[in-house]
């Protein structure tokens, strides 16, 4: 899944990105309106983890969700 498809599918995946990710409020997930980058800056903050470990978290959300989708 690129970004183009979190972008494409932001409001059916914004509800499994809050179950993930709670710590996320709803104005903040309104604002990273699918932007990757973003999306993995807020995990980053929220949670006080590395860059790295936001990316990888991502990516590992994007797999599932990918799947999912199927």
């Amino acid at each position: 899944m690129n970004s183009d498809i979190i972008k494409g599918n932001w409001k059916e995946l914004k509800g499994s990105v809050k179950e993930k990710w709670g710590k996320l409020t709803n104005d903040r997930l309104d604002q990273i309106d699918g932007k990757r980058d973003q999306l993995a800056g807020e995990i980053q903050q929220a949670y006080g983890i590395s860059k790295d470990e936001a990316e990888k978290q991502v990516r590992e959300f994007e797999t599932s969700s990918k799947h999912k989708a199927k």
